[in-house]
């Protein structure tokens, strides 16, 4: 464990990912935010540096998570001419964990070797409270020989490695994740039209979910989203606004091979209109703000 850590884009992700490692014996060095003051709060928790450049996280770690938004994003952190993470970068190692379309991470992949370092996409299908606790399914996309650098510090995440999967090279683990993505966003639109329409012909939502759990209409998204969207309690661990960022990704994917994906299609435009009605900052079971009659958001908080 004698790394370094560093950590670049410390939301509730990065920061429970940091606070894992930091508990199992790891240094987490520095940490980076653009909001600042979460950098800083999380900083002074792990007794990290809260650095407020991003050559500054290079500088004072080994190995440096990055866990942002999008695609424009990771490009960002890595190619901004005025400050980026490959300025004297050699022999570092970068782990690239946010959701991205799968050729950004080959593009990371050839940066880094460029800067004389190394880059992996691990990829998650898991939430906030697994990255506290350390159980995140990871799908890990690079070089083998990477992957065997770091794999010590990747089990700590992922259950002592029970959750861990190396995919394959650059890109692979994130053609894998938006598969994940995609099937998961067409069953929680799904349940959500089979509830709807549940409520409308006056069932107890209650037993109909009972039956479901019960038949071949289970999923795993009955159990994370089934009581939430009948209750309307859509407390965000995986946002709409994520749902329709991720369906869009497997639908580049779709059209970059030309198959035909009826579902994964009009699951995106659900969620997509989900997100324009206001609703992105919520969980993804707020999809049944769609679905049921007489909601349409009416009473909930929308997010900006």
């Amino acid at each position: 464990m004698s790394e370094k850590i560093g950590f670049v884009g410390v939301g509730r992700m990065g920061a429970n990912m940091a606070r894992r490692l930091k508990e199992c014996g790891y240094e987490v060095s520095a940490v980076y935010d653009v909001r600042k003051e979460s950098a800083v709060e999380l900083a002074k928790e792990v007794g990290a540096t809260a650095c407020t450049t991003l050559a500054g996280v290079t500088e004072l770690s080994d190995v440096i998570i990055t866990v942002v938004t999008d695609d424009k994003a990771q490009l960002n952190i890595f190619t901004n001419k005025k400050d980026n993470l490959l300025k004297k970068a050699a022999g570092r190692i970068f782990i690239n964990c946010a959701t991205l379309t799968p050729k950004v991470h080959v593009q990371v992949d050839k940066l880094a070797k460029k800067a004389k370092a190394a880059s992996l996409e691990a990829c998650m299908a898991s939430s906030i409270n697994q990255a506290r606790n350390g159980t995140l399914y990871l799908m890990v996309g690079g070089a083998p020989a990477t992957f065997n650098k770091v794999k010590p510090l990747l089990e700590k995440l992922s259950d002592e490695g029970k959750l861990l999967r190396y995919i394959g090279g650059p890109g692979k683990a994130a053609e894998v994740k938006a598969l994940v993505n995609m099937v998961m966003n067409i069953n929680t639109a799904g349940l959500a039209e089979g509830l709807g329409l549940a409520a409308a012909l006056g069932h107890d939502l209650k037993q109909v979910m009972e039956v479901f759990s019960q038949t071949g209409a289970n999923s795993r998204v009955l159990v994370t989203d089934g009581e939430d969207m009948m209750n309307r309690d859509h407390s965000c661990f995986f946002s709409g606004a994520h749902a329709a960022k991720d369906s869009g990704i497997a639908l580049s994917l779709v059209k970059a091979k030309k198959i035909n994906a009826p579902l994964a299609t009009a699951t995106y435009k659900q969620f997509t209109k989900m997100t324009k009605m206001g609703l992105g900052g919520l969980d993804k079971s707020g999809i049944a703000e769609l679905t049921f009659k007489g909601r349409a958001g009416k009473g909930l908080k929308k997010s900006k």
